[in-house]
């Protein structure tokens, strides 16, 4: 039978469907039963030339695909407008730097088909937006998806602390303008106490998501692994090279704030060129036996 292009409402059914049936399996594989790897894997050393190469080749898998790399990227930044759009509601002011800030913790489920081009140009296969696109009817996207919506879940858990935070340190009245917004934030004792913890606080999410998603999501769609060993993986690899990836958190972090600052524009570059990165990274943190 023909294979046919689905709808999107289709698409987000057989994903949270696959999602489901994921989360069972790896309920199963955490219980003891039968796992998915396929050998041992091992978790290499890494140095600052890695990150060097990894990033060069990044921009040459841009250069290549540059067109189908700007079909799947150009609807990050225009989400981005939107939560700035709803962020500039005075109801939501107190928000609207959680949101820039804590948008990067997506992007690297945004960038899963970028990771799909890289492998494909890698493995000398033919690159293309619709055979990223593809990935939503491969079984391995249900696991992607899993790990798409636990960051998810750490995007609103960041929000829902940014809130509590300003509640507590500049009382949880909704200012009347922007300008009072920032005078309250820059001028006030309790506008400073507030930027301090929220730095520390969103410092341990960014840390978290780091963490767990260095390698997580390159290593889903390379390898029929289940999302527990995927982010355990990451997270040896951090626990390994705690300089280099920290290192790469701090390029990752100022790539994105200096491409956000044109009003999210430079995301449709910085964004494929950090995604194709991540894929070579992964590939020179982790072998497989």
């Amino acid at each position: 039978m023909p294979k046919t292009i689905g709808n999107p409402l289709s698409w987000t059914a057989q994903a949270l469907g696959g999602a489901a049936g994921h989360v069972g399996r790896s309920v199963d594989r955490i219980g003891g039963h039968a796992g998915e790897v396929p050998g041992s894997v091992r978790i290499n050393t890494l140095s600052t030339d890695d990150l060097k190469d990894a990033l060069r080749r990044g921009y040459e898998d841009f250069a290549a695909a540059r067109a189908d790399v700007l079909m799947l990227v150009v609807l990050y930044p225009v989400i981005g407008l939107i939560l700035l759009s709803a962020g500039l509601n005075m109801a939501l002011l107190p928000l609207l730097f959680p949101v820039v800030a804590g948008f990067a913790l997506l992007g690297p489920l945004a960038a899963v088909g970028l990771y799909e081009i890289s492998r494909r140009r890698e493995a000398g296969e033919t690159p293309g937006w619709g055979a990223a696109l593809a990935l939503i009817g491969r079984p391995r996207f249900s696991a992607l998806v899993v790990l798409g919506l636990f960051h998810a879940v750490i995007f609103g858990l960041w929000l829902l602390a940014a809130w509590a935070i300003w509640s507590v340190t500049l009382g949880g009245q909704p200012p009347a303008s922007l300008g009072v917004f920032l005078g309250q934030v820059l001028g006030t004792g309790a506008g400073w106490a507030m930027i301090v913890v929220g730095i520390a606080v969103g410092f341990g999410f960014a840390l978290a998501v780091l963490a767990t998603s260095v390698v997580s999501f390159p290593m889903l769609l390379d390898r029929n692994v289940g999302v527990p060993r995927a982010v355990k993986t990451s997270v040896e690899v951090a626990r390994a090279n705690p300089r280099v990836i920290g290192t790469w958190g701090i390029i990752v972090a100022v790539s994105l704030l200096l491409g956000a600052l044109p009003a999210l524009i430079g995301l449709v570059i910085v964004l494929p060129v950090l995604g194709h990165a991540t894929w070579h990274l992964y590939r020179k943190a982790v072998s497989y036996d």
